[in-house]
């Protein structure tokens, strides 16, 4: 994705609490996102984010009777139709979009990795691929880890993605806060509510220890028909530092549980400079000494 400037000290966000239903056309699920997409864009919204694995709608597309995971490399498949497709809605809208995330099989390796496409209000398209693999994806799917974190460089900062068990590991969203990131987002499936609570703690810790925004988004609804996202507990969430100069108890917005929904709030991003600077508290600046605590660790015999 192409360098920028930053333009913007202010842009307005939608995180999407998805709604997955079948659907019996690639063009009922185009109709879908365009909807979404069209409504963020009538709200002035500078980005939107979709959830992890919302693509799995395109799955009632196949036959749904067979293993999960030649489902999945069904669905990836699709992968290039549906990149084209949301390059094209982000132009079209003049929306940055965050694509949730959808499978692709690298044709050399034949190795499946759970893709996030960060898509530009140009069109241009970057990646992130998920690090961590739940188990689900690891023993049923067999779907691969990636190997690098990518920082975005936009109009209005850098961003990062840790997809949905990713923000369960503090490392990567510290990675990217050093590396300059100021938003921090989180596509996320989860099938009940621990699943949920796990993601949506961890990514409000993410918040704190990195003086960041942290978006999560969510599916809701339910495919019984297809195995391992055939239930869906989710909440969307615009998530911020616990400081005096943002929101109470660190929720700029959030969804109601399990309703299909899109959340809509504005980040000031010149707030997350001045609180890295100058807040009550500087968990961002002052994590560069854990490196001496943590060194060399003394046994105490008690």
């Amino acid at each position: 994705m192409e360098t920028s400037l930053e333009k913007y000290d202010r842009i307005r966000v939608a995180t999407l609490q998805y709604y997955i239903r079948p659907v019996t056309t690639f063009e009922q699920f185009y109709d879908q996102v365009n909807g979404l997409l069209e409504t963020a864009a009538d709200y002035k919204c500078h980005l939107v984010v979709f959830p992890e694995y919302f693509t799995v709608q395109l799955l009632t597309l196949e036959n749904i009777k067979r293993p999960i995971r030649d489902q999945v490399r069904d669905l990836a498949k699709q992968a290039p139709r549906f990149v084209d497709m949301m390059s094209e809605l982000a132009k079209k809208h003049n929306l940055h979009v965050v694509a949730g995330t959808i499978p692709v099989e690298d044709p050399t390796t034949k190795t499946v990795t759970n893709r996030c496409h960060f898509i530009s209000s140009t069109g241009a398209v970057g990646i992130q691929d998920k690090l961590h693999m739940t188990r689900f994806e690891k023993e049923d799917w067999i779907v691969g880890s990636g190997k690098r974190l990518k920082i975005f460089d936009t109009d209005f900062g850098k961003i990062a993605i840790a997809i949905c068990y990713d923000v369960e590991f503090p490392e990567i969203a510290r990675t990217a806060a050093r590396a300059g990131a100021t938003i921090l987002i989180v596509p996320s499936c989860t099938d009940d509510r621990q699943g949920f609570l796990r993601v949506r703690m961890c990514a409000h810790a993410r918040a704190i220890e990195n003086q960041m925004y942290v978006i999560q988004s969510s599916t809701v609804g339910s495919l019984p028909m297809v195995p391992a996202v055939s239930l869906n507990y989710g909440q969307a969430g615009i998530l911020t530092p616990s400081d005096f100069s943002f929101s109470r108890d660190g929720i700029l917005a959030e969804g109601i549980p399990n309703q299909e929904t899109m959340v809509i709030g504005e980040l000031n991003l010149r707030l997350i400079s001045e609180t890295r600077a100058s807040g009550t508290v500087l968990p961002l600046l002052d994590s560069q000494k854990t490196a001496e605590f943590t060194a060399e660790v003394d046994l105490v015999t008690v």
